[in-house]
């Protein structure tokens, strides 16, 4: 994959280089663009930015915006969503839109769909979103830091129609690794990045440790989860909550009952509907036994609510599966320790099928490990040979989750499958958007130590 920078930043109007202007650090902002004739509806803006997640101490964020997970972006359904993206941090980044269909151009990776934003430099994203729910975004370069310093954000991509939600509430959770002071601890640790990847010590909700989030007594309320974090799943419980699923990974199922929990991988979402108590109550969200926050009953003057019908499905093509293709993908330790390391050359600790992805090579998307008939439907057999957990996450395209031999299947789509350690799984997928995309574990630590990989659709 060739590009010039002329070719990527070609037909941008304006100048390519952007000073801060008048006003200083108020310009580092996220907002709707009220002019008409601006060509884009937002401008986001990537900085640094000094946050306090410890109290009494600043932690020096990067962030889209003016908060860390960055502001939410929303857009309905069908919808052209038009994203200036203006760097202003020390640094080379992309904007990735993870789980959005879009076109290649528009997908954020270095250089497979364009060259990374320098600092100084802005770059237009445009492109029409046709699946409805929960999503986000996040830089696809040096990934490790840049997302471990807080460059992530949710994107909302509201339904056509009205779903019969009064309530809506967006929880973006993320793990940040900081020490008690708020300074920040390495992003990635080899020992770790060759077990279940280096975790933080700090989880917070949009931003905060432990908060409270305010529901609407004897109401339902929409709580959009994401797992915005590099490392970390999180298995989500509120005991004693009347609550259904609605949505998984964006996509919605037929509403059924939380359960006794759920297991949220790097990169998932998950869309409930919570029934609030009565005014007063409270309610513990929960990772396992660790509250990660806590749900508060106020009172309100609406009727008790009801339930909002099932949400209408996303127009994605469903595979044939009769006559699908099947693809076996084995994910697994590279076995071999890695030597003759150059200065920040990350070592090569997985692969899949035995091939790991070298994240300074530039070339490697050149290289697919599968090449896929547009149009035509798949199988993939998931084998992970590991004792890790991997969420597999596709870009480009949503698949089919069909089995597992761990666990029983209602089959629903997705882009990001949380695949246990030693799990097989199958999922099937029309390939029906043209371009080369990646296809990794949203690990940070798996996928820049060799767990990725291009597949080419044409």
């Amino acid at each position: 994959m060739s590009f010039t920078r002329r070719q990527i930043l070609g037909g941008l109007a304006g100048l390519v280089v952007v000073g801060v202007g008048a006003g200083g650090a108020s310009r580092y902002w996220l907002g709707k663009v009220a002019a008409e004739n601006a060509g884009h509806d937002y401008e986001l803006i990537a900085a640094p930015l000094d946050v306090e997640l410890v109290p009494g101490h600043q932690t020096q964020a990067w962030a889209f915006g003016p908060s860390a997970p960055g502001t939410e972006l929303r857009v309905r359904q069908g919808e052209w969503l038009r994203v200036r993206f203006i760097n202003h941090l020390p640094v080379a980044t992309t904007i990735h839109w993870h789980g959005i269909r879009l076109p290649l151009e528009m997908d954020g990776v270095p250089y497979v769909s364009q060259l990374p934003v320098l600092p100084g430099e802005y770059f237009d994203y445009k492109f029409r979103v046709p699946d409805a729910g929960s999503f986000w975004y996040h830089p696809h370069v040096n990934s490790s830091e840049e997302l471990g310093r807080g460059l992530v954000g949710p994107l909302i991509v509201e339904e056509r129609e009205p779903t019969g939600f009064k309530h809506e509430r967006t929880l973006s959770i993320k793990n940040w690794h900081v020490d008690e002071e708020g300074g920040f601890l390495p992003f990635s640790i080899t020992r770790e990045a060759a077990r279940g990847g280096t975790a933080g010590r700090l989880s917070t909700i949009n931003g905060s440790h432990v908060p409270t989030i305010d529901l609407p007594a004897g109401e339902i309320t929409r709580v959009r989860i994401l797992n915005l974090d590099n490392t970390l799943t999180y298995r989500l419980n509120i005991p004693g909550v009347e609550a259904k699923i609605y949505a998984l990974d964006g996509n919605p199922i037929e509403p059924r009952p939380l359960g006794k929990d759920y297991w949220l991988g790097p990169g998932m979402r998950i869309c409930l509907a919570i029934k609030a108590p009565e005014a007063g109550q409270e309610l513990s969200l929960r990772d396992g036994p660790v509250r990660l926050g806590t749900l508060r009953s106020v009172a309100s003057t609406d009727g008790p609510g009801v339930w909002p019908p099932a949400l209408p499905a996303n127009p994605i093509a469903e595979p044939d599966v009769a006559n699908a293709e099947k693809i076996n993908f084995n994910f697994e330790w590279v076995g071999s320790v890695s030597e003759d390391l150059g200065p920040d050359q990350p070592p090569s600790l997985w692969q899949i099928n035995g091939v790991a992805w070298d994240i300074k090579d530039k070339t490697c998307a050149d290289r697919p490990i599968a090449k896929l008939k547009l149009g035509q439907s798949y199988i993939f057999e998931l084998k992970n040979m590991t004792q890790y957990q991997h969420p597999i996450h596709l870009h480009g395209m949503s698949f089919k989750v069909l089995a597992s031999n761990r666990k029983k299947i209602i089959p629903y789509f997705t882009d990001t499958y949380l695949l246990g350690k030693n799990e097989r799984a199958r999922v099937a997928l029309v390939a029906d958007n043209p371009g080369v995309w990646m296809f990794h574990c949203h690990v940070i630590d798996h996928m820049e130590t060799g767990l990725m990989a291009a597949i080419e659709v044409s």
